[in-house]
């Protein structure tokens, strides 16, 4: 049994205040003080970071702790273990001897195992005649039971804490989603305000983040996100009071939709009715039947229209089924790529972009048939973008028509929205940098 004498290590080994605080612990438990070594163990796990302890000391005192013979440590039932090196490597799944013994060093330093070395350095049990241990000679668990009480409160500690972490990482996501969505629900409806540049602080903020931040920073980011939340619904709020004031939500609705400058309405007569306006006489058409006289193809969309010019009257739906377009600048800075084919290398309105979008479509293999049944269901400026953002995703993407059409099959069932689509590009755009972990 303990005798609860102060020892020595043996050898080169040094005795230090440490090892003689923990001792003095030890000296110190009362007689009927008793705790399950495992549920003590399973604290041990938890309160490692404070205890500065790793993973193979934690496995090592693992098999340190299956060779006591009880499951309650107490003074009563003797707290010292006495396995060789081999024993305990056999028991750590075939750890190295040398590691063995770095991390029982580890151990009594933590001040959760004190050595009781034997005057050889060895480790052994002398029993009596009756075969009870009478003195054993190896590392003792005192220390563990000492701490008991201590170990469980570090243990809650590291819990509240890891919860307090969760539960920060939960609510910034909530705010980027919050954020991000918002954002994007305030450029779908064309409502004045610098959005790109509240986006692109947004992203500053969350590429700010370390990868393994503290509290204090993931604290600290929560509530500039939630500032930012915060100063976002207020201007949505705003808009929203200032539509009720008018009184007319229908002259709201159409003001938002017709407040783009780069109205198709305006840079392309010849697609006007395919957002929904009025047929109205204009020149180009024209033009572009001068250019056939003089035997040029038909642009596919040209001709369709000539088809269907008697069948347009006020009143009819639209053939863009609702689906909204954006400004042209939102959809170049989403997708840079279709830059390059424009007229000259560049697009600087509507009619580019849809000369673009064909040459696009015939280098991406994408039918005529498609790319017109496309531009019929959504109109030709936000087919257009379509295959702006194809071309831009070109790498994820295994057949550009196959994706057009079921696209255009969603369109038609009031499915598929360009504004996602968009804001996911710009997002992919923006810097690289460090994410929340």
């Amino acid at each position: 049994m303990e005798t609860g004498s102060v020892t020595t290590p043996f050898g080169r080994r040094s005795m230090t205040l440490g090892m003689l605080a923990s001792q003095v612990m030890a000296g110190e438990i009362k007689p009927d003080q008793s705790v399950d070594k495992w549920k003590l163990f399973r604290a041990l796990c938890e309160a490692k970071p404070l205890l500065g302890i790793g993973d193979r000391a934690l496995a090592v005192l693992n098999a340190l702790l299956s060779f006591y013979p009880k499951n309650e440590l107490a003074q009563g039932n003797g707290l010292i273990v006495f396995p060789s090196n081999i024993q305990l490597s056999l028991r750590t799944h075939g750890m190295a001897e040398q590691t063995v013994r770095r991390h029982l060093a580890a151990l009594v330093d933590a001040g959760l195992l004190l050595r009781k070395d034997s005057p050889n350095g060895k480790r052994y049990v002398r029993r009596d005649r009756a075969g009870e241990v009478d003195e054993a000679f190896g590392f003792s668990l005192a220390p563990l039971l000492a701490r008991a009480e201590e170990i469980e409160q570090l243990a809650a500690a590291v819990m509240a804490e890891r919860l307090h972490v969760q539960r920060l990482r939960e609510r910034i996501t909530l705010c980027r989603r919050d954020i991000a969505k918002l954002i994007e629900a305030a450029v779908e409806e064309d409502i004045p305000g610098d959005w790109q540049g509240l986006y692109s602080g947004f992203r500053d903020l969350i590429e700010g983040l370390p990868r393994s931040p503290t509290t204090a920073q993931l604290e600290l980011l929560l509530d500039e996100l939630t500032a930012l939340r915060s100063d976002i619904l207020n201007r949505l709020e705003s808009r929203v009071k200032s539509t009720k004031e008018r009184g007319n939500a229908d002259y709201s609705e159409r003001h938002i939709q017709n407040s783009n400058p780069e109205s198709i309405s305006e840079l392309e007569p010849s697609f006007g009715t395919k957002q929904g306006a009025i047929a109205e006489p204009d020149n180009d058409r024209g033009a572009v039947t001068a250019e056939k006289g003089r035997g040029e193809a038909a642009h596919p969309f040209e001709q369709k229209e000539e088809e269907e010019e008697q069948s347009r009257r006020p009143g009819v739906r639209n053939d863009g089924g609702g689906l909204k377009s954006f400004p042209l600048g939102l959809v170049l800075q989403a997708c840079p790529e279709i830059l390059a084919y424009g007229p000259d290398g560049a697009i600087r309105n509507w009619r580019d972009l849809m000369a673009a979008a064909v040459i696009v479509r015939s280098m991406l293999g994408v039918s005529p048939s498609a790319y017109e049944e496309a531009a019929n269901v959504m109109g030709p400026e936000n087919a257009a973008t379509v295959m702006a953002c194809i071309l831009e995703r070109g790498g994820h993407i295994n057949s550009a028509g196959g994706y057009l059409r079921g696209l255009t099959r969603r369109s038609e069932k009031g499915e598929f929205a360009i504004g996602p689509m968009l804001m996911a590009l710009l997002r992919a755009s923006a810097p690289a940098g460090r994410k929340v972990g």
